[in-house]
């Protein structure tokens, strides 16, 4: 038997020759990607350790937020004996908007613009910014049939769920530029 070259002596010396070409081609793909800097997602570092999400009750970005940072959340007033959060992450805006963009001849609304206003800041417990008020405006457009009024709240649902996922993304994204607890 010939000496293949390692890759293709995994898939035998009798494998048909459009096998090896996909596998030569799957293997440029791989090192292509690796020599151009790409890599997977990985989880973020943060400059603290502890956060307080407020408010702390609530439903919607605040909540999803909390989720995220699951164990290095911690309540923005300690209980006896507990260390205050490194943090504190001020949810000022979690509002829904929802604008008519599109009517036909007869006045009949055929598509909507949904939008989500994300506002938050990050501050120290003692009260230094860290980042200012900033906005998070995410909006998506949804045609509307009065046929299917059921379907189209259904995926509204849905569309709000999506973009309260896509803020949450970018709130932790900027979370994570701090490098710094110090003003």
């Amino acid at each position: 038997m010939k000496h293949l070259p390692q890759p293709l002596a995994l898939l035998g010396a009798r494998a048909p020759r459009g096998r090896r070409w996909l596998l030569a081609g799957g293997l440029a793909v791989v090192a292509g990607l690796q020599g151009c800097g790409f890599a997977l997602r990985s989880s973020q570092n943060f400059a603290f350790e502890t956060v307080a999400v407020t408010p702390e009750k609530g439903a919607g970005v605040a909540a999803e937020l909390a989720r995220y940072l699951g164990a290095r959340v911690r309540p923005l007033v300690p209980a006896t004996g507990a260390a205050a959060p490194d943090a504190v992450i001020d949810i000022l805006q979690d509002a829904r908007e929802k604008t008519v963009v599109g009517v036909n001849a007869s006045g009949q609304v055929r598509e909507f613009q949904l939008r989500l206003r994300v506002r938050f800041r990050l501050r120290t417990p003692a009260g230094v910014e860290l980042i200012a008020p900033t906005e998070v405006l995410l909006q998506r457009d949804i045609s509307f049939n009065e046929t299917a009024v059921l379907a189209k709240e259904a995926e509204e649902g849905l569309l709000y769920r999506d973009m309260q996922t896509d803020a949450v993304q970018q709130l932790v994204r900027r979370l994570a530029a701090v490098k710094t607890l110090a003003p």
